[in-house]
């Protein structure tokens, strides 16, 4: 038998790529000028950000788990935040990525997606049987759902407007829901109140519902000085009772897209 070649140009482009990506190194390519540009490595802060939310999410999970539901309902709030911040430094620091972007869709399916709906299921819901966790399913299917359209639509639609909950806004019903009631003794009406509310935002984040994404808002230009006076009044409301102050402001924002819609059906009718 003769023995073969196996030698290989280590010059290959193919041989180059497949070594980075033995090593483990991430590498994206763009087009610059017309030119493909292939770069190593991710930006640390936005993926810091990121990651930290995804810990909230985490910690969200393993509270509920321990029957400590205030903590968790508090660490989705706080992943909300940080969810807020990754995009808007990568923007400011111009270091956005497709490794970014992929990134923080999947630490938002553990945020507000699996987090909200466990926290709800251990709470309540887990005494419901096969009833409970199939509720608990359709919030967490539709969070995946709309975090999936909603990778899609990047580009194709309105900014001024979401189509569908968006996830956060969902997660911030079901933990606010949560966080205001933990407190209270088992009842027919509570239970029939989560159930509402944890399905419900699971249909609503996949419906066609449009609902204002307030991306539209110039925060930059001047305002009168007695804007500054609301912002602060703001601030005083929620901290007399977080929990219920944004339980209530996000639930009312849940409501406004079905009653937005249905003023726009009646007035076409009109």
């Amino acid at each position: 038998m003769t023995e073969q070649n196996t030698s290989i140009n280590k010059t290959d482009p193919h041989y180059v790529a497949e070594a980075e990506i033995e090593a483990g190194e991430v590498i994206e390519e763009e087009v610059v000028e017309g030119a493909k540009v292939r770069r190593k490595g991710i930006f640390l802060l936005p993926n810091a950000l990121t990651t930290a939310s995804l810990f909230s999410g985490f910690y969200a999970i393993v509270s509920a788990s321990n029957g400590v539901f205030d903590n968790a309902a508090i660490a989705i709030f706080v992943s909300m935040i940080l969810d807020g911040l990754d995009g808007r430094v990568a923007r400011m620091t111009n270091t956005q990525s497709k490794f970014g972007e992929e990134y923080d869709s999947l630490a938002d399916m553990v945020a507000f997606g699996v987090a909200p709906g466990l926290v709800a299921f251990f709470w309540l819901l887990n005494g419901m049987g096969k009833l409970g966790w199939a509720v608990t399913f359709i919030y967490v299917a539709g969070a995946a759902l709309r975090l999936a359209r909603f990778n899609t639509q990047i580009g194709s639609v309105d900014k001024k407007y979401f189509v569908g909950l968006a996830s956060p806004a969902a997660a911030a019903c079901v933990a606010g829901l949560v966080w205001s009631f933990h407190t209270f003794e088992p009842a027919v009406w509570l239970t029939a109140l989560t159930m509402v509310v944890v399905g419900g935002t699971g249909v609503l984040m996949v419906s066609n519902i449009l609902y204002r994404s307030f991306k539209d808002l110039d925060l930059r230009g001047r305002v009168p000085f007695a804007a500054i006076l609301l912002v602060v009044l703001i601030f005083v409301v929620i901290a007399l009772d977080p929990a219920t102050v944004l339980f209530s402001a996000f639930l009312i924002y849940a409501a406004s897209g079905p009653v937005r819609a249905l003023f726009r059906r009646k007035g076409k009718r009109a």
